[in-house]
């Protein structure tokens, strides 16, 4: 017979919980255990990092880099699409799902933070606790120690400056600043024709060079 565990089911509702409720087999210290095996690999293991890295995760697409060192509670309710990176030093609390779609950069130091508290000093202070999921889009790109919040949703395209601290859902094709974060600008067609020239710009030069310096 299965035994139910009901303080990690109320975690993963988002219901307030305990931690100390929570059965040994589903605590966090197996994912924390594995971030830090992960910490201590040499920096050009990239092979077995990756393969550590997507063990660690409860979900994945083939190719990822998260840049260690990382942090992270429990690991498994993280889960990232294809093509996701992240930069050194970033903290996943995730006693919460924390979701990132396709293509998502994440700068160094950036939080994502899914667990919250009680308001009440009492509630508080009994250890009842609660997580609320945060879900990133695709194309989205956080900057460095830039902050996010429980129950946070991030849409298509979005860019978070760094620092910055998201404490509402942000629009697909926003641009956000600040503490607490706004909108700074929407992102349009003319951004596309600025970067899209910039790109070509970019291989007609390297095509170039690679002539100018061709072995005859």
């Amino acid at each position: 017979m299965l035994m139910s565990d009901f303080d990690y089911e109320q975690m993963l509702k988002g219901e307030l919980y305990l931690a100390s409720g929570i059965s040994e087999v589903n605590r966090s210290v197996h994912g924390k255990k594995l971030a830090q095996q992960i910490n201590q690999l040499p920096i050009d293991d990239t092979a077995t990092i990756v393969k550590l890295e997507k063990q660690l995760l409860g979900g994945h697409g083939e190719h990822l880099y998260m840049n260690p060192p990382i942090h992270v509670d429990y690991g498994k309710h993280i889960y990232v699409g294809e093509n996701f990176y992240c930069n050194m030093e970033c903290i996943f609390l995730d006693v919460n799902t924390i979701t990132f779609g396709d293509n998502v950069l994440v700068g160094p130091r950036a939080g994502f933070y899914t667990a919250g508290h009680p308001i009440d000093p009492e509630v508080r202070n009994t250890g009842l606790e609660f997580g609320l999921p945060i879900t990133i889009g695709n194309n989205v790109w956080i900057g460095a120690n830039a902050v996010i919040l429980p129950g946070i949703t991030i849409g298509d395209n979005v860019i978070v400056a760094a620092g910055s601290v998201v404490t509402k859902s942000v629009e697909a094709n926003s641009i956000v600043a600040g503490n607490p974060a706004k909108l700074i600008r929407k992102v349009d067609a003319t951004d596309t024709l600025k970067w899209q020239k910039l790109k070509q710009h970019y291989f007609e030069q390297k095509k170039r060079d690679k002539e100018s310096h061709r072995d005859y």
